[in-house]
């Protein structure tokens, strides 16, 4: 297994590329892809970089695997063929692609570990998701797995094993249970703090789309930043 563990930067960074994938550091507060605000993002970032770097004219083709939500940094896969994005994406439907992320709850769960299931639904006028009940129209089954790694004071540094990808999944599950994300001002309500949100994707594994090689890449939070900066991250974020 292909094991790469590092620590952000302030800018999109490359940690691996070949001929078919590119996996990179997306930071906090930029978006994943062109969205209708017209802000930079990294699809277009990283098609520039490449552009740039093999001096390709015109369009370059980059495919987006997966998302994570703008105020959300870490990991993140592209493909650099359309033959290898058809297969990361069925590595996705049967569970074979693994994220992992690292959150500051306020307060920790009245259990060390285990899993939340919910159905969500997604209101897109607001881009708010609720939680619903199952057979809503449009409602979503969303599950994930928890564990607290430690505590300080009244936070909770924890991971998140997701085993499906929703809108706005953690934030939703983890306030639906009274302990909303540091930082979260949508989702928080009266436990809300100021500040970036703590979710930071922090391990990505998947089997390489030709060479099938087991890959995993782990990525610390900014361990300088409130609140990751009361944590032993580098305890945490070590190779399994």
């Amino acid at each position: 297994m292909s094991d790469t563990t590092k620590k952000i930067n302030r800018e999109p960074t490359v940690l691996f590329e070949d001929n078919h994938v590119i996996v990179a550091l997306k930071p906090q507060n930029l978006a994943s892809c062109p969205d209708e605000s017209g802000d930079r993002n990294m699809l277009d970032l990283l098609k520039e970089y490449l552009r740039e770097k093999y001096q390709k004219p015109g369009n370059v083709y980059l495919g987006l695997v997966h998302r994570l939500d703008r105020p959300t940094g870490g990991l993140m896969v592209f493909a650099k063929t359309s033959k290898a994005a058809g297969r990361l994406s069925e590595q996705m439907k049967t569970g074979d692609f693994e994220k992992r992320y690292l959150t500051v709850l306020n307060g920790a769960p009245s259990e060390e570990s285990g899993t939340l299931t919910n159905w969500l639904k997604k209101n897109t006028v607001n881009n708010m998701v609720y939680l619903s009940t199952q057979g809503t129209d449009g409602a979503k089954l969303a599950v994930l797995d928890y564990r607290v790694l430690e505590k300080s004071g009244a936070l909770a540094l924890t991971e998140i094993k997701l085993h499906t990808g929703r809108s706005h999944q953690i934030r939703v599950q983890t306030a639906g249970i009274a302990h909303p994300v540091y930082g979260d001002m949508r989702y928080g309500g009266e436990r809300a703090q100021k500040g970036n949100l703590a979710l930071w994707a922090y391990s990505l594994a998947f089997t390489h789309p030709v060479t099938k090689e087991r890959m995993r890449f782990l990525s610390e939070p900014p361990a300088d930043e409130t609140p990751w900066n009361r944590f032993d991250l580098s305890s945490a974020v070590k190779p399994m």
